[in-house]
C-alpha cells in the first residue's frame, strides 16, 4: 500500500543546486560550491537532469510554463463562493432526481474526492523533485494548490448535500470500478515517490516519462472525463447547478493541467530523443488502451441504464475519441480509427468565455482581485 510520509527533503534528480542540510554550519553549506556560484545561463537549463540552480527562476527558458502559471493564477476560484441552495433543495426532494441520477452524483464524488488527493501527492512528493526547470516547478506548485481546491470543492458538495462522508470518501476502496482506476495509477505514483528513485539513466528517465504520461494523458486526460460529462449533463438540464458549476471550473483547471503535462512530456522528448524508442511507444499505447477499458468499466457501473440522454455505449465512443486525441498530442499513432466526438458540447464547457449564461447562475469568467464578470 502506498504511504505518503515525506520526512526527508530530497534534492531534484541530477541537480547540483543548494540543498538545505539538517544542520547549517556556515555560508558554504547554504550556497553550494563550484558551478552553483555561476549565474544561470539559459543553455544550462533542462526539464530533467539539469545542472542549473533550481532556485533561480530567471532567465526564462520555458516561457510556456510561466504563461500557464500566470493563467492558472488568473483563473483562481474558491468553492464556497458558489451557491448550493438549489442543489440542496433538489437533493432533499424525493422527486428532484431519479435514482439513476443520484447514483451518478454519489459515484462521481466517490471517485473525485480521493483522485485529486492522489494527483496532489504525486506532484508534491514525486514529480516536483525530479523536475529541474524552475519555470515548470512554479506551475507544479500552482497545480498542487488547485488540486487542493478541487478536493475542497468535492467536500463542499458532500457537506452541502449531507451525504454519508464515510461512504463517499472510502468509495475508492469499496467500489470496484473506482478501485480499479486507482490501482492502475498507484504503481506510477510509487515510482516517483520512492526516495531511492533518481533520474539520470535512460531506464530511470523512461520511468519518469512514463509516469508523467500516465498522469497527464490518462488520469487527468481520460479518467476524469466520464464524470465531468455526467455532472455537466445534469447542469445542462438545470439540475444540481451548483455542483455542475464547480465541475466546470474544475474541468477548466484540469484541462490546463493536462495541457501542461503534455507540453512537459514533449519538452522531455525533445531534450532526450533517445527515450522515445519504438518499444517505449508501444508500451504507452498499451497503457492508453488499458485506461480506456478501465474508464469504460466505470461508465457502465455509473450508468447501468440510459439517463440524461446519455448511455454507456456513447461513452465508449467518447473515450476512444479522447484517447486518440491524447495519443496525437504526444506523437503517437491513434488507437481507434474512425471515431468521432458524441459530446461536442464538452469542448465548449472547457472555456468559460465561450459558455454564456452558464446554468444561469453566476460568473462566466472568474478572475481574482474582485474583478468578476457577472451576467
Amino acid at each position: 500500500m502506498l504511504h505518503f510520509e515525506d520526512t526527508d527533503f530530497v534534492a531534484p534528480s541530477g541537480s547540483t543546486a543548494f540543498v538545505p542540510p539538517n544542520n547549517i554550519d556556515g555560508a558554504d553549506s547554504l550556497v553550494g560550491t563550484g558551478a552553483s556560484f555561476r549565474r544561470v545561463r539559459i543553455e544550462d537549463k533542462r526539464v530533467i537532469n539539469g545542472k542549473a540552480d533550481v532556485n533561480q527562476l530567471v532567465p526564462f527558458k520555458y516561457k510556456w510554463a510561466w504563461e500557464k502559471y500566470l493563467a492558472g493564477c488568473a483563473n483562481h476560484w474558491m468553492p464556497q463562493e458558489i451557491n448550493m441552495s438549489r442543489d440542496i433543495t433538489t437533493w432533499k426532494d424525493p422527486a428532484g432526481l431519479t435514482e439513476d441520477e443520484r447514483l451518478i452524483v454519489k459515484r462521481n464524488l466517490g471517485f473525485f474526492v480521493t483522485a485529486d488527493s492522489l494527483a496532489a501527492n504525486n506532484i508534491v512528493l514525486g514529480t516536483y523533485r525530479h523536475i529541474t526547470a524552475p519555470e515548470c516547478r512554479q506551475y507544479l506548485l500552482r497545480q498542487a494548490f488547485e488540486e487542493a481546491i478541487h478536493t475542497h470543492a468535492y467536500q463542499y458538495i458532500v457537506e452541502s448535500l449531507a451525504l454519508d462522508e464515510g461512504e463517499i470518501f472510502n468509495a475508492y476502496h469499496e467500489i470496484e470500478s473506482i478501485r480499479g482506476k486507482d490501482e492502475f495509477l498507484i504503481p506510477f505514483i510509487e515510482t516517483l515517490t520512492d526516495p531511492s528513485f533518481k533520474t539520470g539513466t535512460p531506464e530511470a528517465d523512461q520511468k519518469l516519462l512514463k509516469s508523467l504520461i500516465v498522469f497527464a494523458c490518462i488520469m487527468e486526460g481520460l479518467f476524469f472525463y466520464v464524470g465531468f460529462a455526467q455532472i455537466l449533463a445534469l447542469g445542462r438540464q438545470n439540475k444540481m447547478t451548483g455542483a455542475a458549476e464547480q465541475y466546470q471550473y474544475i474541468l477548466r483547471d484540469e484541462s490546463m493541467h493536462c495541457n501542461f503535462g503534455i507540453d512537459l512530456i514533449n519538452q522531455i522528448k525533445l531534450e532526450n530523443p533517445h527515450l522515445w524508442t519504438p518499444e517505449f511507444r508501444e508500451e504507452i499505447r498499451g497503457l492508453m488502451q488499458r485506461g480506456v477499458e478501465l474508464e469504460y468499466r466505470y461508465a457502465e457501473d455509473t450508468m447501468p441504464r440510459g439517463v440524461l440522454g446519455l448511455n454507456a455505449p456513447m461513452f465508449k465512443e467518447y473515450l476512444r475519441f479522447v484517447a486518440n486525441r491524447r495519443c496525437q498530442q504526444i506523437g503517437l499513432d491513434t488507437l481507434f480509427p474512425g471515431v468521432s466526438n458524441p459530446f461536442p458540447w464538452m469542448s465548449e464547457m472547457i472555456d468559460l468565455k465561450k459558455e454564456k449564461n452558464f446554468f444561469e447562475t453566476r460568473v462566466t469568467e472568474y478572475q481574482t482581485g474582485g474583478a468578476l464578470s457577472w451576467e
